[in-house]
């Protein structure tokens, strides 16, 4: 076994809310659990994009990043991901750079497709063309990012230039690069087992981050295909690097915890996400092997061997014994869930920040014997 980094702390805000509950409430909640999470010493804070949608319901995360900023001083917070194929890679580059010097330096990136079908048919994306659309954009925002006009790109998908007025003198036809150099840290997000599209990141030097839904087997596939990418492209891929996101709940007691994180809003969210899955592309990506029926595919399920729950002790020894299955991982990323029980929502951050994972890390202080 390698000697495993100290564990950081994450959140990732889907959001995944009450339909019910007013959108400015659900809002303000979330920033003040950006708020609360700076507070407890996390070290990033994750927002997603969602056009279509009244249960995920942040549309431009960039817009919530901004305000968040003004009311924090030291996580670092980023779009999770920017959805490519629904906005113009000169756009998403200008105003990416310009948060960037916004945050001074705060900011964190990842990139990938939409899956919500209604946001893909209001903008009228093919979903068969997600991915060829979003790795267009990705060499497209890198190429402005890393030259001066004169610039031009011409793709499959994407094209543009900016040649014809350019005005040096009067500062007209510059497109800003970002304050972090070359750019900010750029995420990809992992879900499925043999990703081509995870292995050619892991040659750029973008860092992995393993979905919250997936198997403790799959995980050990995200990390051995992100290292195989690396390796191929001359790259060493550092496991401090790896974040992966999990569905957490402390409390007081196991039992306690078990039967609110199966009754609560985490197990809502997780019904939710399995029923779109199931009316999607099908259970198949969330399943510990292909062997798994549909049926056994459930709640239960994932209350046994996904959802990390139960007390303080318990819950330090279910990451200890998930990162030793996994090689390790740097970063744990919650995520998020609507504050139906506002109260034992932020108990359970206090108690994973000031009891879980200084147990955790204490245990660390003595490098492992490798073999």
């Amino acid at each position: 076994m390698t000697h495993q980094p100290a564990l950081q702390l994450g959140m990732f805000l889907m959001p995944v809310h009450d339909p019910d509950k007013p959108l400015a409430q659900c809002f303000d909640e979330d920033l003040e659990l950006v708020v609360r999470c700076e507070e407890l010493g996390f070290s990033e804070f994750w927002v997603g994009e969602h056009h279509s949608s009244s249960v995920e319901n942040i549309v431009m995360p960039e817009i919530f990043i901004g305000k968040a900023l003004g009311m924090t001083s030291r996580i670092r917070i980023g779009p999770a991901p920017v959805c490519l194929q629904y906005h113009h890679p000169a756009h998403v580059a200008s105003r990416l750079a310009f948060l960037d010097h916004l945050s001074h330096g705060r900011l964190n990136l990842c990139f990938g497709p939409g899956a919500i079908p209604s946001d893909l048919e209001i903008y009228g994306v093919d979903p068969k063309q997600s991915g060829g659309l979003v790795g267009e954009a990705i060499e497209a925002i890198l190429g402005i990012w890393s030259q001066d006009p004169p610039i031009e790109f011409h793709g499959k998908f994407w094209d543009f230039r900016l040649s014809e007025h350019i005005d040096p003198e009067m500062g007209v036809g510059v497109l800003h690069k970002p304050l972090q150099q070359p750019y900010p840290p750029i995420m990809v997000p992992c879900i499925t087992r043999d990703s081509v599209g995870v292995q050619k990141a892991a040659g750029r030097g973008f860092l992995p981050i393993s979905h919250h839904m997936v198997s403790t087997g799959t995980l050990q596939n995200h990390w051995a295909t992100y290292e195989s990418g690396a390796r191929q492209h001359g790259r060493q891929a550092r496991i401090s690097d790896w974040r992966v996101s999990r569905n957490v709940f402390v409390a007081e007691t196991t039992g306690e915890a078990r039967r609110l994180a199966a009754g609560n809003s985490m197990g809502k969210c997780i019904e939710y996400i399995l029923e779109l899955t199931r009316r999607g592309p099908g259970l198949e990506i969330w399943k510990r092997d292909p062997s798994q029926s549909d049926a056994d595919c459930n709640l239960d399920y994932f209350m046994d061997e996904v959802v990390i729950a139960g007390d303080p002790p318990r819950v330090a020894q279910m990451l200890r014994e998930l990162r030793d299955q996994v090689g390790g991982f740097g970063t744990l990323v919650l995520t998020a869930h609507d504050w139906d029980d506002k109260q034992s929502w932020i108990r359970s951050l206090e108690l994973l920040a000031q009891e879980v994972i200084p147990a955790l890390n204490a245990g660390l202080s003595e490098p492992a014997e490798t073999n």
